[in-house]
C-alpha cells in the first residue's frame, strides 16, 4: 500500500492477515514482514500500532481469547436444551476449526510471546485455558439442571474434553475430523456423568 493511503481498522486487518499466514504457513512463517505483506501495507504500519512484533502477537492472542466470551455465553445459554454431547461437539468444532489450533502452536513456539501472555493468563496455555473455562461453565450449568451427575468432577472433565478435542484437530495437514468423530470422543469422555435419556 503506498505511503499516505489510510487503512481502515488497521489492527483488525493486521490480525486477519496474521491469521491467514498462520493458517496457511504455520507459526514459523509468521513474521512482521509476512503479516504486512499479507495485509498489503508497509512494514512500518505494524510498528506504528504495536511496540514490537511480540506485542502485536500478544494482542492478537488476547483478541481471539476475548472472542471466546460470545461462544461461552451461547454455550452456557444452551444448557437444558438439545443434547449435552451435541452441544459439546459443536463447541469443540467451532473452537478448533477456527484459528485456535494455530494460535496454540504459535504460543507454544514463542517464549517471548508466552512470557507476555503470562500477564493475563498466568498458568496453562492461553486460549486453551479460556476454552477449558468455557466448557467447565457449560458443564456446571448442565449439572445444575440435572443433566450431568451431581458428583461429576467438572475440573477434570473440562480439560479432558478440551484436550481430546485439540488432539482431534491438531493435524494442520489433514482434513478436520468429521462430526461423527468429534461426537464419539465427547460421548466417550462424558459417558459416566451424562444423565440424558
Amino acid at each position: 500500500m503506498p505511503t499516505g493511503v489510510a487503512m481502515r481498522d488497521v489492527r483488525e486487518q493486521l490480525f486477519q492477515a496474521a491469521e491467514r499466514v498462520l493458517l496457511r504457513d504455520g507459526p514459523s512463517a509468521l513474521t512482521s514482514r509476512a503479516v504486512t505483506t499479507e495485509a498489503g501495507c508497509a512494514k512500518g504500519v505494524l510498528h506504528r500500532h504495536f511496540a514490537d512484533f511480540d506485542a502485536f502477537l500478544a494482542e492478537l492472542v488476547r483478541d481471539r481469547i476475548a472472542r471466546l466470551g460470545h461462544q461461552s455465553a451461547a454455550l452456557r445459554d444452551s444448557a437444558g436444551t438439545g443434547s449435552v454431547t451435541g452441544h459439546l461437539a459443536d463447541a469443540l468444532t467451532t473452537l478448533f476449526e477456527s484459528v485456535a489450533v494455530a494460535i496454540v502452536s504459535l504460543v507454544t513456539s514463542r517464549d517471548e510471546l508466552r512470557a507476555r501472555l503470562r500477564e493475563t493468563t498466568p498458568t496453562g496455555v492461553p486460549l486453551l485455558m479460556e476454552a477449558t473455562a468455557m466448557i467447565a461453565s457449560y458443564l456446571t450449568a448442565e449439572r445444575d439442571r440435572g443433566r450431568i451427575a451431581a458428583d461429576a468432577d467438572i475440573d477434570a472433565l473440562a480439560p479432558t474434553v478440551i484436550g481430546a478435542g485439540h488432539l482431534l484437530f491438531a493435524d494442520r495437514e489433514a482434513a478436520p475430523p468429521d462430526t461423527g468423530a468429534v461426537r464419539k470422543v465427547v460421548t466417550t469422555v462424558i459417558a459416566d456423568v451424562v444423565r440424558e435419556p
